[in-house]
């Protein structure tokens, strides 16, 4: 099976190649290919964790990068899995109080939040609740580019809360188009009570 991510932002690569490899018969090969190096780097510690061996070509500015049972193995870089990063647990609680992700550019960090978006919809284990408030609660209204990967995780069980006095403030009550409104009661009783908390 192949796939060809070039020119796909991350975590797209690694994500295709998940589900790829989720249809991947014994003794198959997923050949994978990529325009950066970061991709080749993303896609071999996925590969590690999976355990599944990888092998990378470099080919004139891309990278074929082989995993599967059948690929020879890439003996100088492939690392070991050090840390369940790839799994989020059905216990962990996310918390966005921004609409930017990390600081410094906002049109970067605007970027970051919906490619962490997206990604959190792709984990085999969703977290069990997102808590959107202040500039956060813009990501849930019409208009928020990532309401379709909110939408898919509110279908898979996971449970997504907007602070209702941070929506009055923007003027965006009216606009909520995925989850439901809550109060800084239950965010407080949330976040106290949670197993695994992720703050952004």
């Amino acid at each position: 099976m192949t796939i060809d991510a070039r020119g796909k932002a991350c975590p797209q690569p690694v994500v295709l190649s998940l589900h790829a490899l989720a249809e991947l018969k014994e003794g198959e090969i997923l050949e994978v290919w990529v325009d950066n190096e970061a991709a080749v780097e993303n896609l071999k510690r996925m590969a590690a964790q999976k355990g599944r061996p990888t092998t990378v070509y470099p080919e004139s500015g891309y990278w074929l990068v082989q995993i599967g049972d059948g690929a020879q193995g890439d003996a100088q870089s492939t690392p070991q899995p050090s840390c369940g990063c790839t799994v989020m647990g059905a216990d962990a609680v996310v918390a966005i109080g921004s609409d930017t992700m990390g600081r410094g550019s906002e049109e970067l960090g605007h970027a970051l939040l919906k490619s962490f978006l997206y990604a959190l919809a792709q984990l085999e284990t969703p977290p069990r609740t997102l808590l959107f408030f202040n500039g956060g609660a813009k990501w849930t209204v019409e208009g928020s580019p990532s309401l379709e990967d909110l939408r898919e995780l509110e279908s898979r069980g996971t449970e997504i809360l907007t602070c209702g006095t941070c929506l009055d403030y923007y003027g965006l009550k009216e606009k909520l188009a995925v989850g439901s409104i809550t109060n800084m009661y239950r965010i407080a009783e949330i976040l106290t009570q949670a197993d695994r908390l992720v703050n952004l």
